[in-house]
């Protein structure tokens, strides 16, 4: 089996690694992008001739030319779980299966998740820069966690993983999600403006999708209460960032915090991350070895299941991937 791993060797790096780079060639003929930038798609067709499966991380897009023009492709595999940017009605078209990752990162997530309330609470940035600075930083009252309140937007496995360490914070946990049914007793469910007006700190973990676009958007934020925090860890389409930095100008929001943006590959927009009431980090929140590594290793099964001839898990479009069948997989 001949395979393209699109990661850049910095991407493969930090987003695979050598044990799952080892085990991808116990099972077939890797081809590795050499560049340090993404690859473009007419980059990607040159580079992937001859392939039968691309594994792909989340910046390559799989748009509709790669399933066309390239006849011998039978799976375009995603080292994510991200797959907005692949072309699936082309590949369904074509007959080309498209697979995604496992979520592996919950942990990693959500404990970036309680740095970021930790620091908004206690002013850890701030005091942190200050003294970089050679200034002495205010001293102001903090907030106590366990005498507060979260409200966390869309109850998913992160949601679920940071509800349970709030609540071991001695956090009230508030958890909105209009397709969950919430049955922990430690978590109440209400409806997001009830959480957006009771929570002294939000976190937005809701899926990226049409109808989240600008969830977070001016009305939300004047529904906050005053002097409350705003932290997202979910994708940047879901905040209207020019309502966000109004709200953080009026003082009405005393600070936020985000992992993500508007920015290319989902990075902290630069007009908001240089803010001092502002704690950014660079899309990292699933960068640890262990959450890399479960979806590296995912690829991994999926590769092994295709050379064993079965259908592998992660499948988007299994009816229509008609290539399978050169790789003798019944579909």
């Amino acid at each position: 089996m001949r395979i393209l791993l699109t990661h850049t060797p910095d991407a493969l790096r930090n987003y695979y690694g050598a044990e799952a780079l080892a085990a991808l060639r116990k099972l077939g003929e890797v081809r590795l992008h050499q560049g340090n930038a993404p690859l473009t798609t007419a980059e990607l067709i040159r580079q992937a001739r001859g392939c039968d499966v691309i594994v792909s991380d989340r910046q390559t897009p799989g748009e509709a030319a790669v399933f066309e023009q390239l006849p011998d492709l039978a799976a375009f595999l995603r080292c994510a779980m991200d797959i907005r940017n692949i072309d699936c009605a082309a590949a369904d078209r074509a007959g080309v299966l498209v697979t995604r990752a496992t979520a592996g990162f919950m942990d990693s997530v959500a404990e970036l998740a309680i740095g970021m309330l930790v620091d908004l609470a206690r002013g850890v940035s701030i005091g942190v820069q200050a003294y970089r600075s050679g200034r002495a930083p205010p001293v102001r009252m903090g907030i106590q966690l366990s005498y507060s309140s979260i409200g966390i937007i869309g109850y998913g496995a992160i949601g679920r993983r940071l509800g349970e360490l709030a609540h071991a914070l001695g956090m009230t946990v508030l958890a909105s999600d209009p397709v969950v049914q919430i049955d922990d007793q430690h978590v109440k469910q209400v409806a997001l403006n009830h959480l957006l007006h009771d929570a002294k700190f939000v976190v937005c973990l809701a899926p990226a999708n049409p109808q989240t676009e600008k969830l977070m958007d001016a009305r939300a934020f004047a529904a906050m209460q005053k002097g409350s925090y705003f932290i997202n860890l979910a994708r940047g389409e879901l905040v209207d960032e020019p309502a966000l930095a109004e709200a953080l100008d009026s003082g009405h929001l005393a600070g936020a915090a985000m992992d993500v943006g508007r920015a290319p590959d989902q990075m902290p927009s630069p007009f908001l991350a240089r803010r001092p009431d502002v704690i950014a980090t660079p899309h990292i929140g699933g960068l640890t070895p262990e959450a890399v590594s479960h979806q590296a290793f995912d690829t991994v099964k999926q590769v092994e299941a295709l050379s064993q001839a079965r259908l592998p898990p992660g499948a988007v479009n299994p009816e229509a991937a008609k290539r399978l069948a050169r790789l003798g997989v019944a579909v």
